[in-house]
Formats: structure tokens, sequence, C-alpha cells
């Protein structure tokens, strides 16, 4: 921008980097205080929302266990206890020995007193960390690989800079800690107990530096820290993690555009980090071993770069981009061609196979590479075979489970859907035809109340306002609500039925069709659950997300208008609601996805809920010194240059409220530590909402309009959590109590609670 513009920024004022200023903390006071002025008479429904979640939770509860050598490890949970507990059990004998996946025989009666596994011990319990705390986000929880030793990483603040511990994982003993070290929340195991990796943090909170601690010297703490990686580039972040067979730690640095993987050869103790390509702009790359080769998913192609990631083969040396190849599989075919039918998100290796994730359709899907299992050594990574695994449901979540071992004959998975509650499936990796008999489930997640027969879903492909779009919107409903609404006259009134529009769009993140126990109070109320699948997101890979057709940079504006289509149908066409019995919600790219489209089309909606809103686009994209920004220039573009600037400010909430309309009630929400989207968002976003729109049948009156209840009225709230951060509350008592409010101010405004649901005076 030359000359530069300024930022319209009236409440600029309420920015307060240090989160100390009388003024700015007197405001968010009064606006928790306001809006438990307008909530007030929904204590009792919040209660009985807040017993109807926890109702649908089985507090007692395990997850599924994995085996990493002689151990077997899961967490469990307790009645009346808002954290986990970290638990391991011996593998066959204890020592280790029988088969190396040995799937455990669970026998657990269900009571807290007695052990999932037979000699479980609890070798970190994070409800004993959280004590005396508003918040405990416990990240990493990783065993050496002796596993004698416990290295975790934990943030008692929610502004995500953890602190590492290291304990002795029989005695609980600790063993080492530094109080002056911080890092992103990664840790991981070096060869042996004598190192660990962690990742440091610059001041705008970006990963930028690996560093080697040494164990069990006598060097004092920060003389034990070795510099063994730094990229100054502040548009990359860096993230560490190792290979499946443990041989490599692999060093990630990468922007939302442009990777660069380097790697270090753990069995070496002589062995520097080296660079398996260097970075080539636009050009993204991951990288996995298996038998001395890699395994690469990239993007990497003839100008321009491939439409989705391609799964190329290389020997694993260093700056090897020119031999790079695609693999194949028996018969010469391409698993991964980067095309637009098939995206590949990543591939785990195992001792005869590697296991592929992706999207097929808009689904997520899972892929099994069988290789040779000849004694040729010249061909360890020659395909066998290359099949998709299939599940029956049209609609459905399936990713990898606890997978520790890399000599596995089967594969642990995690599916669900809108309707199906979480399962943990083992699935064998030799078997040819891949019969679902011969898959099994480990463990099935317990919905107390919860009866399957009584809900449905459907997934309709809704037409864009371009012409050639064709979005998924998945429904969650209960039958019976929905036979009514087919059985009413076509036009009455009775005919419409409630429903709330979720929806993200953001950084090739999809929104998948998983279950939800959270959302059975509102289907249980009568409202249809509606999931938009809009642009922006990963549902059918990177041309969802990228330009031209996609939504990011100069096209971004197509996440707004395809929500806003996706509502429009669900009332115009699809006949399911109406503008009154219609609501929204989204959260942190969620939340600008819902700040962009009620300010398109405000009369679209009658209520919407905005988590941890990102909605003062340009005012923080423009200014490099708010944590994480640069690195976001990537994803919004960099309002710094004229193009994004226009652009951008013909889309930013905040900067685009309309003078006179009337909005849908809003309830806001923000953490005041959050590092990635600033308390101040949501705080100048309400204020712009209730000095501009027509809400409250007043402008202009000298509090920026919040005055209380006025005939017609339509709020808009802001809740503030003073001890959290972007993620909410980490108590997961807590978290159900703060969605419970979310929820009873959702159905006050969308007039479906009964009077004898409000408190009496």
């Amino acid at each position: 921008l030359d000359p530069p513009r300024a930022v319209p920024d009236p409440y600029g004022w309420i920015r307060d980097d240090d989160r100390t200023d009388p003024e700015v903390l007197k405001l968010l006071k009064e606006e928790n205080e306001y809006t438990a002025a307008v909530t007030g008479k929904l204590n009792g429904l919040r209660s009985k929302l807040y017993d109807e979640m926890v109702g649908s939770l089985r507090e007692t509860d395990h997850s599924c266990p994995g085996r990493d050598g002689p151990w077997f490890y899961y967490t469990r949970t307790y009645e009346g206890k808002s954290y986990r507990a970290h638990c391991r059990a011996p593998a066959v004998g204890g020592d280790g020995d029988g088969d190396g996946d040995a799937m455990p025989a669970i026998e657990w009666d269900g009571t807290a007193e007695s052990p999932v596994l037979p000699g479980e011990r609890v070798y970190l319990d994070e409800n004993a960390l959280a004590e005396g705390r508003d918040y405990c986000d416990v990240r990493s929880a990783s065993e050496s690989p002796s596993h004698e030793l416990l290295a975790y990483t934990i943030d008692h603040t929610g502004d995500e800079k953890y602190r590492l511990r290291v304990l002795n994982a029989s005695t609980g003993e600790e063993v080492d800690h530094d109080a002056e070290l911080e890092c992103d929340g990664s840790v991981i195991w070096g060869a042996d107990d004598s190192s660990l990796y962690y990742v440091e943090m610059d001041e705008q909170q970006r990963p930028h530096k690996v560093y080697r601690r040494r164990l069990g010297s006598s060097r004092r703490d920060g003389e034990k820290n070795e510099l063994i990686y730094h990229d100054p580039d502040e548009t990359h972040y860096v993230s560490i993690h190792k290979s499946s067979d443990r041989r490599y730690l692999f060093v990630d640095t990468s922007s939302m555009e442009t990777g660069e993987v380097h790697y270090l050869d753990l069995s070496d103790p002589d062995a520097r980090l080296k660079c398996v390509a260097s970075r080539r702009t636009k050009v993204l790359y991951e990288v996995e071993h298996r038998e001395g080769s890699w395994l690469i998913t990239t993007n990497a192609s003839d100008d321009p770069p491939s439409a989705n990631m391609k799964l190329v083969i290389s020997p694993a040396e260093e700056e090897c981009a020119d031999r790079w190849t695609a693999m194949t599989d028996e018969r010469g075919r391409v698993l991964f061609d980067g095309g637009n039918d098939r995206a590949l998100d990543d591939v785990s290796a195992f001792r005869g196979h590697a296991v592929a994730t992706g999207r097929e359709g808009g689904i997520p899907r899972i892929w099994v590479v069988s290789f040779s299992d000849d004694d040729d050594e010249s061909e360890p990574n020659r395909v066998t075979r290359f099949r998709r695994l299939d599940f029956e449901e049209e609609a459905y979540d399936v990713g990898l489970g606890p997978n520790y071992e890399y000599d596995a004959s089967h594969v642990i998975l995690s599916y669900d859907s809108v309707i199906t509650p979480l399962q943990s499936l083992a699935v064998p990796l030799d078997d040819r035809d891949d019969p679902t008999e011969l898959r099994r489930v480990l463990k099935s997640k317990i919905v107390p109340g919860y009866d399957k027969s009584l809900y449905g879903c459907e997934r309709a492909a809704v037409p864009s306002r371009d012409g050639a779009t064709r979005i998924p919107v998945t429904l969650i409903y209960r039958k019976d609500v929905m036979e009514r609404h087919s059985l009413a006259e076509e036009g009455a009134a009775a005919a419409s039925v409630p429903v709330h529009l979720y929806g993200y769009g953001s950084y090739g993140c999809p929104v998948e069709a998983d279950f939800s126990s959270t959302r059975l109070p509102l289907l249980d109320r009568g409202i249809v659950y509606a999931l938009a699948h809009v642009r922006g997101g990963g549902e059918f890979g990177r041309p969802w997300y990228e330009e031209p057709s996609g939504a990011k940079y100069l096209c971004k504006e197509n996440t707004f208008r395809d929500f806003v289509d996706a509502g429009r149908w669900l009332v115009c066409d699809r006949k399911l609601a109406d503008p009154d019995r219609l609501s929204c919600e989204g959260r942190s790219a969620g939340g600008l996805l819902v700040g962009a489209s009620v300010n398109q089309c405000p009369g679209l909606f009658r209520a919407a809920i905005l988590g941890v809103p990102f909605v003062d686009v340009v005012a923080t994209m423009i200014d490099a010194s708010i944590p994480l920004t640069a690195g976001e220039w990537e994803e919004w573009g960099n309002p710094n240059e004229e193009r994004y600037y226009d652009y951008m400010m013909g889309y930013s909430p905040v900067n685009n409220v309309r003078k006179g309309a009337a909005y849908p009630s809003m309830l806001l929400t923000g953490g005041l530590h959050d590092p990635r989207v600033q308390y101040w968002e949501p705080t100048k976003f309400a204020a712009e909402l209730r000095y501009n729109s027509n809400n409250y049948n007043n402008n202009n009156n000298g509090d920026g309009g919040r005055d209380g209840e006025k005939s017609g009225a339509r709020p808009v709230c802001v809740k503030m959590e003073m001890s959290a951060g972007h993620f909410s509350a980490s108590d997961r008592y807590k978290y159900l109590k703060e969605l419970a409010f979310d929820y009873a101010f959702l159905l006050d405004q969308m007039g479906l609670v009964g009077e004898e649901e409000y408190d009496r005076e």
C-alpha cells in the first residue's frame, strides 16, 4: 500500500497486550454482567441441559488400549473427576512376549475401582496436576524408549506456552525440569533415555527452534539444551515427529504453501541433521520411512502444483527430489496421482504395509498398501496389493487409532458417524478381500440412554449461486420430527422445524460427519442439526480449499456464500425451516464464517453463536506483532498489499456491519488468554453490532446499545472467559457447563423454551 491506508478502528482502545489495563478489564467484567442479566432467567434450563449432557456421558470410562512394546497404554476418566489419568498395563507375560500387536481381552466391570487390564498402573494423573488450578492442559505424555521415563508438557493458563517435565514412570519422581524452559508442547525421545527433543517458540508464538535436551548430565539446566535447527522465516512453523520405525527424527518446517523436511538418524550417535529436499516455493511435502526408502506425500509437479497430494517414493537419502518416483501397484497403476478424484492426506508405515488416509467423494477414506514379503532386499517396497477399506454407512468419519507397533499385523481404526458412536476397530492388514466379519470391534463408546433407532440422517448436495458447485449438507434429526414435518401440509407454518446450521470452512480442515452426544439435547427438543461442508474446508481435497475455485485468498468469500446458500436452501428449497427458526454457529475461523454470513444476509437467521470468532480480519492481519499473524498471510492474504487490503475489507465482519439492519440475536465468546484469536475481536464486533444494527430498536444511546431488553430486542452478548484460552475450558465438566450456556441462549432466542422452564422471579 503506497501510501498506507488507515484501518478504521474506533474500538482499538480495547486491545491490551498485557491484559492488565483496568479500563479494559472493567469493560470485560461489564460485558459478562450484561450477558448474565440477559440470560439470568435461564439458570434452570442450563442446569437441565448440563444434566442431560452429563447423563449421556459414561463418566467412568477408558480409551482403546494400544500396545507399545511390553505395555498397553490407554487413558481413563472417573465419575466426578475433570481430567484423564494415563495408564498402562503389562502385555502378555509383562515382558513383551507373544504377538507383536496382540489385542487385549478386556473384562472390565465398569467401575472406577477395577483395573481395565490386569496389572494396571496410573503413571500420570492430570487431576492431581490440575489441583488448585483454573486451567490445565497436558499436550504430550510420551514414554521413553525403555518405558522407564515419562516426558510430559503442561499449560496452566491457556496461552499455549507449555512447560516440560520428566518423571520416573514407575515412582512418579521428577527426574528433570527446567523452570525457564517453554515449548510448543511437543516432545520426542531420542534413540534412548538420554535425550529428548522439543520445539521453542518466538515472541509471536511461532515454533521456530528445535533443541536436543541431554538428561542425566551434571550440566546446569540451560547447558543441557543444544540447538539443532532454527528457521528464521516468519511464515514457517517448525514441528517434530518420529518415523514409524523410530529410526529417524523428522524436523518439518512449513508455511501453508511451502514445506521442507530435515531428518536425523537416531541410530547413529554422530549423525547430523540433513535435508530431504530443499524448499521450493509452493511445493509441500511430508516424509515417512520404510525399509530404506522415503514414502513422500507431495504436490510437487510441473507448474502448477498438482491439485491434490501424490504418493512418491525415493531412496532414504538427502536432497533426493530428483529421485522421487510415483508409487505404483502390481499392475503399474499410480496409487495417488494428485488428481481431483482422490485426495491423499497422510501415510503411516508398517513392517509389511503402509496405511494411507485421505478423501474420496467427500468422505474420509483408508487405503492399505501391501508390500512384497520376498527375501529379495533389492525391492522391499514393491507393491503387491492396494485396496480401500469400505464401510456401510453413507457418510462417516474414520481415522487411525493407537498404532504404536511397526510389526503390527492389524491396524486400529477409529470410526463413527453422526448417528453411530465412536468405535475402535482392528482390521487385518494381510487380508486380501477384507470381509467386514474379520474386523474386530475393540471398543464401542457407550452413550447412556442413546437409542440409535430414534435418529436419522441424510446428505444433500446444495447448489451454490455460482451454478457449478454442489455444497454437501448433512442433516441429523429425530425421525419423529422429520416424519411430522413430512406429513404437515406443504407451506403451512406448522411444517417448518427449527434448524441449527454449523460450519467452519478454512485451512483445508473439513467438518466431519462424526458423532457428538452433546447434540442430543438439541435433537431431542426437535431441532434439526445441519452441517454445511462449505468450501475452504478439505471435504473434496485441496481444490475445495485452494484458488481458483476453493475459498482462499481472493476467493475466500466462496466460504460465506456457500454457507448463506445452504441456509437459503434449508428455507426456500428444502422448506425445512423459516428465518425465525434458523440459527447458525461457528467457532474460531468458523466465527468469521458466521460473522461474514450474517453481514451478508442478516435476516436469514434468528440466532447465532460465534465462539472465539476471528472477526477483526484486517486490523489483525496487518499487524505482524500479534501472535501467529505472519504465518496466516498464506491463508487470507497480506492486507499490507493493496489487492488483499481491498478484498479483505470487503468481508471483515467488524468493518461490514449493516447500518440499521435487524441482525439475529448473537452470543460471542472469547478467552482472555487466547493467543490465536485475541479477546478484543469478539468484544469489538459486539460493540459495532450494537452501534450500527437495529437489534435494540435504538442506536447511539451512549452505551453502545447495551441497555437491556427493550421491546423486540435481539441481544448481542459477549461471554469472556477470564482464565481460558482458545480451546475453552480444559475441565470436561466446565466445558459442558459452557456448552449448556450456549445452548440455553440458543433455545431461548429461538422461542423453544416453555414458560415453565424459565426461572421464577
